[in-house]
């Protein structure tokens, strides 16, 4: 193979790779998220250390809803990233006792939850632009209730969880 033909070759190569890398940034950049779960406060529903896909765009065009669960930078160290489900929505009034949580009075239905909710909170407002975000790993998730910052503002929230692809796939949500 001649010189010209091996440098053309090389070139391909560091074109093809740069070209693949740079669609990896943008996909990772302003499509998905990209997560590891940082602590136990969502078990059973995703385990810490489990690697989590979320959507960037999925409130792009639409509102976050009850029961969603949120990739988010955590309010008192932004730097964090964290997984928790939506709970309180904004201007409802959130309330924990006798083992459950309840928004505006109602108790709230949580068929995802394997614990009792242990421990009294609120009665507290959500204001508007704010969520109250729990783990459902209730008994042991360092989530609203306990943050210098208790709600979590819209613009904190990175994207949709979607999908735990490590250690196994599972959809999410």
């Amino acid at each position: 193979m001649s010189e010209k033909k091996v440098r053309n070759e090389i070139i391909e190569w560091v074109v093809t790779i740069a070209a693949a890398v740079l669609v990896a940034l943008f996909i990772n950049n302003f499509i998905i998220v990209n997560a590891t779960v940082p602590t136990s406060s969502m078990e059973q529903t995703i385990m810490s250390n489990d690697r989590v896909i979320g959507l960037r765009l999925a409130y792009k065009s639409s509102d976050p809803e009850r029961g969603d669960i949120i990739i988010f930078r955590y309010p008192d160290n932004e730097d964090i990233l964290y997984i928790k489900r939506i709970i309180g929505m904004p201007g409802d009034t959130v309330e924990i006792h006798d083992g459950g949580v309840y928004i505006d009075g109602s108790l709230l239905d949580e068929p995802y939850l394997k614990v009792t909710t242990e421990g009294e909170f609120g009665p507290y407002m959500v204001p508007e632009g704010h969520y109250f975000v729990m783990g459902d790993n209730r008994n042991n998730s360092a989530d609203s209730r306990f943050w210098n910052n208790t709600f979590l503002e819209r613009e904190k929230i990175v994207g949709k969880a979607v999908l735990r692809y490590w250690p196994s796939v599972k959809k999410l949500n």
